[in-house]
């Protein structure tokens, strides 16, 4: 295995909550897709970007079931990325919902560390 380009953390447990509702396909395919954005530089698109119109909040996207999941994370001091919360994309739009509350957890998370 490559050396790691990114420490992944785990903010609270909402990260968690989704992971372990999910059957072990699913959870197979978000490890998969976690390390992929852990151990390589560039990591394409339709895996990891950026989310435009947020307060610095990336996504992870893991594909499987013919469904596609989200993870919200950020980056702190660097190469840290911090996972907030997951969910299944059931439309286009990424609900304003899921958003806000990552953005509250990520705020959360600054606030704490102070």
């Amino acid at each position: 295995m490559s050396e790691f380009k990114r420490k992944i953390e785990v903010y609270k447990n909402h990260f968690w909550d989704f992971y372990n509702k999910q059957n072990v396909e699913i959870q197979d395919k978000i490890d998969w897709t976690v390390t992929l954005v852990q151990t390589h530089k560039i990591v394409p698109e339709k895996y990891f970007k950026y989310l435009t119109k947020t307060d610095g909040l990336w996504e992870i996207l893991v594909f499987a079931n013919n469904g596609i999941f989200r993870i919200f994370c950020f980056f702190d001091k660097g190469n840290l990325v911090v996972l907030l919360s997951g969910f299944q994309k059931k439309t286009q739009k990424t609900p304003k919902s899921e958003i806000k509350q990552a953005e509250r957890l990520k705020k959360e998370y600054y606030e704490n560390k102070k």
